[in-house]
């Protein structure tokens, strides 16, 4: 079994203190760390080797036993079974060897040169590390009518049914987690967590912007110059609108409150505006066009 230089693990001097061990040490798991690197076996595997360099260099009596041993450490009796014992000292404490990640098996165990130089005992009275079990990504299909109101829905994940709640006036890519749904833990670890995207799909009718909803009415020519009363349809139901004489096309109007609802604000609503769009009449008969005529002369 090959040596393996813990220090270059980590990326740090020997002489590192203890501070700058803990933080190589952060930095290295936030790289490799399963939940960001999901089904990667290498960065699984050099993920399980930084978690057995910090165990050595961030205790000081192991790091004391690894920095005397080196490369020497075939030489010296293993510490489980030498108790009391003080092994000789190494000559040649500053040769930086190679390091084979292939020495850490998939299960989290120690490698097999930890496992020789500090024994059973030196991970704790024989306990293997605990890993947090992978996170579960899964994305969710809704439409616009569908984040009215919260409900209730029952999702299929490995197998296994889980209900849950999907918030009213949740945003399209929003992500929720649901905690401990995951991938089980390893020697004993928690659960991963299963994280859901929803995926809104965009309305035919309305334009979704935040909370507010944005549609274009078509408007007759004659209701926009005489003024009147239009239906206008909103997702939750029918309203009757009163249009002012002489209404411009691209006139805007609200409709306080007919938007979608504030994510976890309960009786919070966004806005309805609805924009005209002034349609010209066609196929006019003669006497239409004589009058338009009329009108345009006066």
């Amino acid at each position: 079994m090959a040596f393996i230089d813990y220090y270059k693990i980590l990326g740090i001097d020997k002489k590192a203190t203890e501070k700058e061990i803990k933080n190589a040490f952060r930095k290295q798991a936030r790289k490799y760390h399963p939940d960001l690197n999901p089904n990667d076996k290498e960065a699984n595997t050099n993920f399980q080797a930084i978690n057995e360099a910090n165990e050595v260099l961030s205790d000081p009596e192991k790091r004391k036993k690894y920095d005397e041993h080196g490369e020497n450490w075939k030489h010296a009796d293993a510490y489980s079974n030498s108790q009391g014992q003080q092994p000789p000292r190494s000559s040649n404490q500053n040769n930086q060897g190679g390091y084979n990640f292939e020495n850490y098996g998939e299960d989290g165990d120690f490698s097999d040169f930890f496992q020789s130089m500090f024994g059973n005992a030196a991970s704790g009275q024989g306990r293997q590390p605990k890993y947090r079990g992978q996170n579960y990504q899964s994305e969710l299909h809704l439409t616009v009518k569908d984040i009215l109101q919260s409900h209730q829905q029952t999702l299929s994940v490995n197998g296994k049914n889980i209900r849950i709640t999907i918030p009213a006036g949740v945003e399209n890519g929003q992500t929720i987690k649901i905690t401990g749904h995951g991938s089980a833990g390893k020697n004993g670890g928690p659960n991963g967590d299963l994280l859901i995207t929803f995926l809104i799909k965009e309305d035919d009718n309305f334009k979704r912007n935040g909370n507010n909803l944005h549609i274009i009415f078509p408007l007759n020519l004659y209701t926009a110059v005489l003024g009147g009363e239009i239906t206008i349809d909103t997702l939750t139901g029918k309203v009757k609108v009163n249009v002012k004489a002489e209404t411009q096309n691209g006139t805007k109007i609200k409709l306080k409150g007919k938007g979608l609802p504030v994510y976890k604000k309960e009786n919070l609503f966004g806005d309805l505006f609805i924009t005209f769009q002034i349609q010209i009449p066609e196929n006019l008969t003669e006497n239409q066009v004589a009058l338009f005529k009329e009108l345009s002369n006066s």
